[in-house]
């Protein structure tokens, strides 16, 4: 029998803004006679949302009034109450999480959250998402194949390599169909300060697809570099984006690109140029006539929808099974991790001064551990950790750690012990109420809004 988490997803792009609201199936995959394994077996999508234009002051800040009526609406039109949503994401994407006002608009929504929606922005996550909420990961998994999926948006392009089914690296590059906007008589109406230099056209001047095509080419050349299929040139680094870092060009004989995002519904639909207002349906025309897509390519499953329904159906994950929690009061959110180099007491002290006497202490823990070696790591986390201890363990080893450290602390202590999460460096994490014996996690690397400061983040996990 199966237990059921609801889902919200919500994207807030440069240029578009969507929800969908869906439902976990959280199944135990091990037979009767074994140490339970909770999966997430099934993900059905109960409501999508139409495609709203993000609305917007200004250039450079989000209505957040008006983006929470959207919000609003949108939850009468699922018939879904606040109270009922267990997990999902509110993601701010592209040229809109660099908007003035991103954490402003973080607040505007915060009671739609939930009780386990997280906050969170930054090109890792937007990457790894659109690239589930697309097929992209799914299709590298049965194939085989190595895939660079492009999620190709208003003002920004999320890349990820995956190979077998699991996401290598991502990459974000300055390249969307938003970066040129024009009036309905064909003027310049806006001009994104990344294409300084790039692009001759300024606010007022009358443009056509004649004019626009060369700037058109120029970005789509970039994306070709970052694909392997045209040498790099200073190009790739100006229009790589500067919380992304460098992506190093894919060097893979057979390599298949996939596309989603606004722009890929024009890379093989001839839509007038004017249609949306923006670069975009010149912008896909040029992809569509580049080396991009004169190999193995395909547009995802979903396009302009990948990033909110990676949002509402991938962003979370489960814990193991083996897990111990004690006076834990769930939900968690945004709690900072510290990685230990070593399970001594001067270095757990020193993480908990650097990252808070609450973070989670990671670290890989055995396989198989004795008694004695279970024994030994909790009376050095029992002796160097106050009232609160949380763990986050790779090794499956959760349950007895736990179980060891509460015969030491006593009845009153919040000890939490986790394992089989796979945390980076600097990372942080959203831990939900039990859903079976495991625990729905989320694992991210910098957060926008709440007490962690903003940046990037992602999901991982074993």
């Amino acid at each position: 029998m199966s237990e059921i988490l609801r889902s919200v997803g919500l994207d807030v792009g440069t240029t578009s803004t969507q929800m969908i609201f869906s439902e976990l199936a959280v199944e135990n995959k091990a037979s009767g006679f074994a140490v339970p394994e909770m999966e997430i077996a099934e993900r059905r999508i109960l409501y999508r949302s139409p495609v709203h234009f993000t609305p917007l002051l200004d250039e450079d800040h989000v209505d957040a009034p008006a983006l929470r009526d959207i919000v609003a609406a949108e939850y009468r039109a699922a018939g879904i109450d606040r109270s009922s949503v267990d997990t999902g994401a509110i993601i701010i994407t592209g040229e809109t999480s660099r908007k003035e006002n991103a954490r402003a608009v973080l607040d505007a929504l915060s009671d739609f959250a939930g009780e386990f929606v997280v906050a969170t922005a930054g090109p890792d996550l937007e990457s790894v998402l659109a690239a589930k909420g697309a097929g992209a990961v799914d299709v590298s998994a049965r194939t085989g194949k190595t895939v660079l999926h492009m999620d190709i948006g208003g003002g920004t392009s999320n890349l990820a390599l995956m190979r077998d089914g699991k996401i290598e690296r991502t990459g974000c590059l300055n390249v969307g169909g938003r970066l040129l906007k024009f009036d309905e008589e064909g003027r310049v109406s806006y001009v994104s300060p990344v294409l300084n230099g790039l692009c001759d056209l300024q606010v007022g001047d009358r443009a056509d697809p004649e004019t626009v095509m060369p700037l058109a080419e120029t970005l789509t050349h970039a994306l070709e570099m970052a694909a392997g299929l045209r040498e790099p040139t200073p190009l790739l680094e100006r229009l790589t984006t500067r919380e992304a870092g460098a992506f190093p060009p894919c060097r893979e004989e057979n390599l298949t690109i996939s596309f989603s995002g606004g722009v890929a519904d024009c890379i093989e639909n001839r839509h007038p140029w004017l249609k949306f207002g923006d670069l975009g349906p010149v912008l896909g025309q040029a992809i569509r006539d580049s080396r991009l897509c004169r190999g193995d390519y395909m547009l995802g499953r979903e396009t302009i929808r990948a990033t909110v329904i990676g949002a509402g159906c991938h962003s979370a994950q489960l814990s193991g099974s083996t897990v111990f929690y004690q006076n834990v009061p769930f939900p968690l959110k945004n709690v900072p991790v510290a990685h230990l180099a070593d399970l001594s007491g001067e270095t757990i002290r020193r993480a908990l001064k650097t990252r808070g006497s609450g973070a989670v202490l990671a670290f890989a823990g055995q396989k198989a551990p004795d008694y004695r070696a279970v024994a030994s790591m909790a009376e050095i986390l029992s002796e160097s950790t106050g009232g609160t201890v949380r763990i986050c363990l790779e090794a499956d080893m959760a349950k007895a750690l736990g179980q060891a450290l509460a015969l030491r602390l006593g009845t009153r202590a919040e000890i939490l012990c986790i394992d089989r999460v796979r945390v980076p460096e600097g990372s942080y994490l959203d831990v939900g109420a039990p859903v079976g014996p495991a625990l729905p996690v989320v694992v991210k690397t910098l957060v926008l809004g709440g007490d962690a400061p903003a940046g990037n983040a992602c999901t991982g996990g074993l």
